[in-house]
């Protein structure tokens, strides 16, 4: 090792064979040693250098160096002088064989050739560079890079073996060649795109001039699209989208083939009314007046409605207009002929919105919701735009109608469409295919119907707020018929109020013995019927006016009862059971029939049963057998028999968790000889110890038993609190008895005794 004076280099490397001139004062010392230093830190490897010149300029010398090669610091002492002086163990290269270094240097001559051409190289560092032939000088050149960091160079510099440095070098050098082609890249296209721009410059105003030499008028087409866009109202993404697609349309000019697909989407962009709003009526007094004008009962819909108009009220008058998550989809389910649909209407008209009805039933494909991209030729937006479009604001009313009729197939699932539309956190930015922009769904007031809620996807019916339509009480319906119906009918038929007369006592006919139905649909019908027979007499000339519509014309018009109260005649015998229903038509009534014959003990079940009412009939006679001591039942009545259970109408399918109780009294009744009080209706499940579980839409079944002449409905004692839901006028008129075993159920359906019994 030689000891060597230290002179630190801040922040600044120097290489071997590179010559620097210092401002330091190297003494009398012909070789010094320069370490580069960062801060307080020094360098791990320094270069040794040869003093060549000694200037003194001022009080402070200035030195020329030659540097010669690497050095590794070792100990370090200060000298009388008080110079820092360190021994070195000096590393000149050895070049190594040059089958390890040849396919290096020819890489990293390739890559400094290409960076010198991109940079713009008179040929002087191109000849320097070819005239170096030992590798680790070859490898130290990169260190003359200016684009290189001082950490860099710090790690090239302590890289003694020269393959490694060589390496790390092309590294380096290929580093910046990419740096640099992005430069050059970035260059050219932003030279080519303002020869662009220059280019179509010049084309549109000779377009103007040739315009204008045919005499053609200045307002073009597309000045007249940049007129109603800026009159549009438009979001600024919108705005913009807008402004780019006319851009196109004047590059391409009206007689390209594209150019009416790009004006048609102008034309859907400016169809919507982007700043449009309803001057919305937040009056809940108001909002009930009109409901309870428009429509009888229904006090679970009206009140949510008063309620959703009252919240907006408040946020309104406090400053609280972020309506994203507080908005409310209320879907209206229930059987036909309820007045869903028409109660949309009233919502509009309470409110002040527009209104629009979108029918969802038979919809398959995505691209109804949604809209088609506009790759494909007659590509349309989705029915929400269309929507907004025929409502003219952005917070109309839309009625999604039938929602639970959505089908799907190979094009797509609506229902998983809509599941962005009734989310009121998502639908502020809705995207159609078709407009590919985002679309403000927030301030539109949604309401679903649907019949059933079973076929309604989970995920959809989640994001739904439920209001039930349990179907009308004779008694609303006669005030409907009354009120609402008959004057509606009136006046299609042609007739004045003056014309036909009739009272409550009519229209209760037509409703007891001619319709049979949750809703007062068929009711209208019906009325409409006796109605044109009336307006058929006035017509006619033979028929002096007013025309009194009274039992015998109603008879005339509609012929015999279309509706029967068969309960009593059903169950007069034993082995017949009446069951409540819920349907996708509103509560039914169905008898349920048991009967014995020879056999091996086996059940056949008729009627179109499904998989739930098959095994509720399996639970039946299985618990009928093993209680056979506890029923009086001898057990010889199930030898040699088979049991035939049947439900009629066997044309229609029939299933649900609620027959248990009536097949298990069928049974009972038909083994006991005792028949089932007439009077009497019953729903439940049963389990094979005899327990009778809970069932759902018991107001619905109730409104049926009420409509069918029963008075005694037995229900499971933890459906007793769902009686709230039944009008108290129907409460007055009949008995319920909760139950909890099928004990208690024989007990109040089956008469006291026997009529025949089997042996």
């Amino acid at each position: 090792m030689t000891a060597l004076k230290l002179i630190s280099l801040d922040d600044t490397v120097v290489f071997p064979g590179m010559p620097v001139t210092l401002p330091v004062d190297a003494g009398a010392d012909t070789r010094v040693f320069l370490v580069p230093r960062r801060g307080t830190d020094y360098a791990t490897v320094g270069v040794v250098a040869e003093v060549a010149e000694r200037v003194t300029a001022g009080r402070r010398g200035v030195a020329s160096f030659t540097v010669l090669h690497r050095g590794v610091p070792g100990a370090a002492h200060t000298d009388p002088d008080g110079a820092l002086r360190v021994e070195v163990d000096e590393r000149p290269d050895i070049a190594p064989p040059p089958t390890l270094t040849r396919a290096l240097e020819l890489e990293y001559r390739a890559v400094v050739e290409e960076i010198l051409e991109i940079r713009g190289d008179d040929g002087r560092i191109s000849a320097f560079v070819r005239s170096i032939t030992h590798p680790g000088a070859l490898a130290d050149t990169a260190g003359y890079s200016p684009d290189l960091t001082v950490s860099q160079k710090l790690e090239l510099l302590e890289a003694l073996d020269v393959v490694e440095r060589l390496k790390l070098a092309l590294q380096f050098q290929q580093d910046r060649l990419a740096e640099l082609r992005v430069r050059k890249r970035i260059r050219e296209d932003v030279e080519t795109g303002a020869q662009k721009q220059q280019r179509e410059y010049l084309l549109r105003r000779q377009m103007d001039a040739i315009r204008k030499e045919l005499g053609e008028s200045d307002g073009s087409i597309a000045e007249e699209y940049r007129a109603k866009i800026a009159a549009a109202g438009m979001p600024e993404a919108v705005q913009q989208q807008a402004e780019r697609e006319l851009s196109r349309f004047e590059r391409m000019g009206d007689s390209n083939g594209e150019a009416s697909m790009i004006r048609s989407y102008l034309d859907w962009l400016l169809a919507i009314p982007w700043s449009k709003h309803s001057d919305e009526r937040l009056d809940p007094q108001h909002a009930r007046a009109v409901l309870d004008a428009d429509h009888a009962g229904l006090d679970d819909v009206k009140q949510r409605i008063t309620e959703y108009l009252a919240v907006r009220k408040l946020r309104a008058e406090r400053g609280l207009t972020d309506d994203r998550r507080s908005g409310a989809i209320l879907t209206l389910i229930g059987p036909p002929g309820t007045g869903k649909t028409s109660i949309g209407e009233s919502i509009a008209r309470a409110t002040g919105r527009q209104f629009v009805r979108m029918s969802l039933g038979g919809v398959r494909d995505e691209a109804e919701i949604r809209g088609h991209r506009r790759t494909y030729i007659g590509a349309l937006p989705g029915r929400l735009v269309r929507a907004l479009r025929d409502a003219g604001t952005m917070n109309p009313v839309i009625l999604l109608d039938e929602v639970d009729k959505l089908g799907a197939d190979w094009r797509g699932d609506p229902s998983a469409a809509l599941l962005e539309v009734l989310d009121p956190a998502q639908n502020h930015a809705f995207q159609d295919h078709y407009l590919d922009v985002a679309l403000d769904l927030s301030h539109v007031l949604f309401i679903a119907t649907a019949n059933v809620s079973d076929t309604i996807p989970a995920p959809l019916l989640d994001r739904m707020e439920v209001i039930r339509f349990d179907g009308y009480t004779t008694d609303e319906k006669i005030a409907i018929g009354r009120d609402y119906l008959w004057p509606r009918q009136v006046e299609r038929n042609g007739l004045r109020a003056d014309d036909v007369v009739t009272d409550d006592k009519v229209i209760r006919l037509v409703v007891s013995d001619y319709t049979r139905e949750a809703g007062v649909r068929q009711l209208e019908r019906e009325l409409g019927t006796v109605l044109r027979k009336a307006a058929t007499r006035i017509a006619s000339g033979d028929q002096p006016k007013p025309v009194v519509v009274d039992t015998g014309a109603v008879v005339a018009a509609l012929g015999r009862a279309k509706v029967f109260h068969e309960a009593a005649s059903r169950t007069a015998v034993p082995g017949v059971a009446t069951g409540l229903a819920v349907t996708g038509v509103g509560g039914d009534v169905l008898f349920v029939e048991a009967a014995l014959m020879p056999g091996k003990g086996g059940l056949v079940l008729t009627g179109q049963l499904g998989d739930v009412m098959k095994e509720s009939a399996r639970i039946a006679l299985t618990y009928i057998k093993s209680h056979a001591p506890q029923l009086g039942i001898d057990d010889r009545a199930f030898e040699n028999r088979e049991f035939h259970v049947h439900v009629p109408a066997g044309a229609i399918p029939k299933d649900g968790p609620s027959a248990g109780v009536t097949m298990v009294t069928a049974l009972a009744s038909l083994l006991t000889g005792r028949a089932v009080k007439s009077t009497v209706g019953m729903t439940g499940e049963v389990t094979l110890q005899g327990r009778v579980l809970p069932i759902g839409g018991l107001k619905q079944k109730v409104l049926a038993a009420h409509a069918a002449g029963l008075t005694t409905v037995i229900l499971p004692d933890r459906n007793a609190p769902d009686l709230d839901e039944v009008p108290a006028s129907v409460r007055d008129q009949m008995q319920f008895y909760p139950v909890a075993s099928i004990d208690e159920v024989l007990a109040l359906a089956l008469e006291p005794h026997a009529l025949a019994r089997v042996a």
